[in-house]
């Protein structure tokens, strides 16, 4: 008997009903309507598909969606004077730069130009240390799902043994901190580690972040263990994980498939911190269980 697949379509759709819920709710007693903007520069095909999928999943709920569009050439100093004017505009809750930026514009200066509050991404280096250190943050969208997944299938992560393969800004250390904070015990590895199939034999959460193709094996997988699977890898067969799918369903407890897994709970959690930024602004009781 294989693996329970941890359906993310599913859970994702559960949560923006709940979500859409909340902001009528808003709406309703306090006439607020949370409002994301998002920046797109340039015409990347995959980032403009990103982006229209954002700005639907937001009306959808009821918020209000502003869309930025900028050409590829434009200079460094007219995208940080739009995201000076999105700070300051009170019906923008949250901001957006999608990523990745052109290369002559440096992603860090405009990330970190973002407000704090309004950074829904999780990715200013304000929100990255407060989250290091146990102080209310903005999280990073995708491990945000990802740990709601695995306390949805798990219960209580407390001294559960969790492997996170990956050490990006965006996912693989700010897992590694959410975990830390629900008391499991987090090893970071990545594609150079030792051991690295030894290390996953012991663990009872494996989160692969590593964006390599089938990278994690099937006989790597501690039995009945909880696999996350971020990767979105295009190949000849189609999209795949960092996770050999086939090989690991049969060991594991619990795993998420891709595409269908991670991927949409990343824009449900979006749409969770807009409203959280939104309530934290107005000083405005926050839902529950939508942050950490």
């Amino acid at each position: 008997m294989g693996a329970e697949l941890i359906d993310g379509k599913a859970f994702a759709a559960r949560l923006r009903a709940r979500i859409a819920g909340e902001v009528a709710a808003l709406k309703a007693a306090h006439g607020v309507t949370p409002g994301l903007a998002v920046v797109l520069v340039g015409e990347d095909p995959a980032s403009a598909v990103y982006v229209r999928n954002k700005g639907k999943a937001t009306r959808e709920v009821g918020m209000e969606s502003f869309e930025h569009r900028l050409p590829a050439e434009v200079s460094q100093a007219d995208l940080l004077a739009l995201v000076a004017r999105l700070n300051g505009d009170p019906v923008v809750n949250g901001i957006l730069v999608q990523l990745p930026l052109p290369a002559h514009i440096d992603e860090a200066a405009v990330i970190n130009a973002i407000a704090p509050e309004k950074d829904v991404d999780g990715f200013t280096v304000l929100n990255a240390g407060r989250l290091a250190t146990g102080q209310r943050a903005m999280v990073p969208c995708t491990p945000l799902g990802c740990l709601m997944m695995l306390r949805d299938r798990l219960g209580p992560l407390g001294g559960k043994d969790a492997l996170v393969i990956g050490r990006s800004n965006i996912v693989g250390k700010p897992m590694a901190q959410l975990l830390l904070a629900d008391s499991a015990t987090v090893t970071v590895a990545h594609s150079r580690t030792q051991g690295l199939p030894d290390l996953c034999r012991r663990a009872d959460i494996v989160v692969a972040a590593v964006g390599r193709p089938r990278f994690v094996q099937g006989d790597w997988i501690k039995p009945g263990a909880a696999v996350i699977d971020v990767g979105i890898n295009r190949t000849e067969a189609g999209l795949v994980g960092d996770v050999d799918f086939d090989a690991a369903r049969r060991v594991a407890g619990a795993i998420t498939p891709v595409p269908g897994g991670v991927g949409p709970m990343t824009i449900a959690c979006l749409l969770a911190n807009t409203l959280t930024a939104t309530a934290r602004v107005h000083g405005l009781p926050e839902p529950d269980g939508l942050t950490p």
